[in-house]
C-alpha cells in the first residue's frame, strides 16, 4: 500500500462524487468579521475581517506566535478568551455562539489524535455515531470515506499497526465523513519527513481539485505548503493581515519587506542602487527594489547594471546559490540562484556584473 497517496486520480470517483454532491446546493465560505482575541494584556489577533468563499482552499501562513492558531481554533469554537469580539458565518449559519460539536466542520491537527484503542473503522464512524446517524448508512460513509484516501482495506487495523503517513489518511477519512462545511487543517504535514510531505501535499491539492465545493482552511508555517496548496494564501503577522492573495500575487508583489522575506529569498536595495539615473524610480525614497535570486544573471564584469565579487558558492544539488558583494553595497551581499550546469560555474572571488530586466524589480514599502 502507498502510504504517499490520498487520492489517485484513476481510482473511482463515486465516493468523491458522494461527498461533493452533498454540499453543492449549500451555501459555503466562510465570514469573519472583527474579530479581536485577547488573552489579559496580550491581544492576539487584532480587529481582523475576512472571507472564505465556498470550494477555496486558503492556507494561513505565518510565524509562530502571529494569531494562525487561533484563528482556526476561533473558527472551530474552541477559543475561550478573557477578550473576544467579533462574529462567524460559516455557510451561511451564524456560528459565533454555537458550540463546536453543532458547527458541522472537519477537523485534522497536526497529532491526528486518533482513539488508539479503536479500529481505523470506529475512528472515522466516532463522529457519525455522535450525530447518531443509521448504522446502514455509517457503514457505506465509513466505506466511501476509506476508499477516498485509499483505505479501503484497512477498517479492521488499529492505529499503532500504521505508519504516521496512513495515520494521518485516517484522520482525514475521519473529518471528511461528516460531509463537513469547512475542513480545518492544523499543520497537517508537518509530522512528516521531507519526501513524503511533497507527495502528500501533492495529493491535498488533487483531493481539493476534485472536491471543488469543500471549503478548506489550511494553517501552516511552510511556505512551500502555501505556494503549492493555495487558492490564495493570508500571511499573517502580529495578528494582523500582512498580505492576503494568490500565491503568484504575495510572491511577485509583495506589499513589505516582511511579506518578500517569508515568501522566499529577496533582494531589497535601494532604488538609487537597482536604477540607473535616467530611470523615473531612481528617486524613489520611501520604498525599496525587491528582486527575486532567479531573475539575476550573472555575467562579465561590465556587462550588467550591478558589479561586485563573489563571496560564496553554495550547492543546493541542482541549484546553485551565489552570493555577490557589491561595489555599491558592501555590507548586504546579493544572492543569485541559478540552475547547475547554466553557464559557467562561478567561483569565489571573481570580479562579476549582475543584469536583471527592469520589469522583475518590485518597489515595495520597507
Amino acid at each position: 500500500m502507498n502510504t504517499a497517496s490520498l487520492a489517485h486520480p484513476t481510482a473511482p470517483g463515486a465516493e468523491l462524487d458522494a461527498l461533493d454532491a452533498a454540499r453543492s446546493d449549500a451555501p459555503g465560505g466562510v465570514q469573519i468579521d472583527h474579530l479581536t482575541v485577547r488573552f489579559g494584556a496580550r491581544t492576539v489577533l487584532d480587529d481582523l475581517s475576512l472571507t472564505i468563499e465556498r470550494g477555496e482552499l486558503l492556507t494561513v501562513l505565518g510565524r509562530s506566535g502571529c494569531g494562525k492558531t487561533t484563528l482556526l481554533r476561533f473558527i472551530a469554537g474552541f477559543i475561550e478568551a478573557d477578550g473576544l469580539a467579533g462574529t462567524l458565518t460559516v455557510a451561511g449559519r451564524d456560528l459565533t455562539h454555537v458550540p463546536p460539536h453543532k458547527r458541522n466542520l472537519g477537523l485534522l491537527f497536526q497529532s491526528y489524535a486518533l482513539f488508539p484503542h479503536l479500529t481505523v473503522f470506529e475512528n472515522v464512524a466516532f463522529g457519525l455515531r455522535a450525530r447518531r446517524i443509521a448504522a446502514r448508512d455509517v457503514a457505506r460513509r465509513v466505506a466511501d470515506a476509506l476508499k477516498l484516501v485509499q483505505l479501503g482495506d484497512a477498517g479492521h487495523v488499529m492505529p499503532a499497526q500504521l505508519s504516521g503517513g496512513m495515520q494521518q489518511r485516517v484522520a482525514l477519512a475521519r473529518a471528511l465523513v461528516i460531509e463537513p462545511d469547512v475542513l480545518l487543517l492544523d499543520e497537517p504535514l508537518s509530522a512528516l519527513d521531507a519526501n513524503l510531505r511533497a507527495s502528500v501535499r501533492s495529493e491535498l491539492k488533487s483531493l481539493h481539485e476534485r472536491l471543488p465545493n469543500l471549503t478548506i482552511v489550511c494553517v501552516t508555517h511552510d511556505q512551500d505548503d502555501a505556494l503549492v496548496l493555495s487558492d490564495r494564501t493570508l500571511l499573517m503577522r502580529d495578528g494582523r493581515i500582512a498580505q492576503l492573495g494568490t500565491p503568484q500575487q504575495l510572491y511577485d508583489t509583495p506589499a513589505d519587506g516582511f511579506v518578500a522575506r517569508y515568501l522566499g529569498a529577496a533582494n531589497l536595495l535601494p532604488p538609487q542602487v537597482a536604477f540607473g539615473m535616467d530611470d523615473a524610480r531612481y528617486n524613489e525614497r520611501e520604498r525599496l527594489a525587491c528582486l527575486r535570486p532567479e531573475v539575476l544573471r550573472i555575467v562579465p564584469l561590465g556587462e550588467g547594471q550591478l558589479h561586485g565579487a563573489i563571496a560564496s558558492v553554495e550547492w543546493y544539488g541542482a541549484a546553485l546559490s551565489v552570493s555577490v558583494v557589491l561595489d555599491a553595497l558592501p555590507n548586504d551581499p546579493v544572492l543569485v540562484a541559478m540552475q547547475r550546469g547554466h553557464g559557467v560555474t562561478p567561483e569565489k572571488g571573481a570580479r562579476v556584473s549582475l543584469r536583471y530586466e527592469a520589469n522583475d524589480v518590485v518597489l515595495i514599502k520597507p
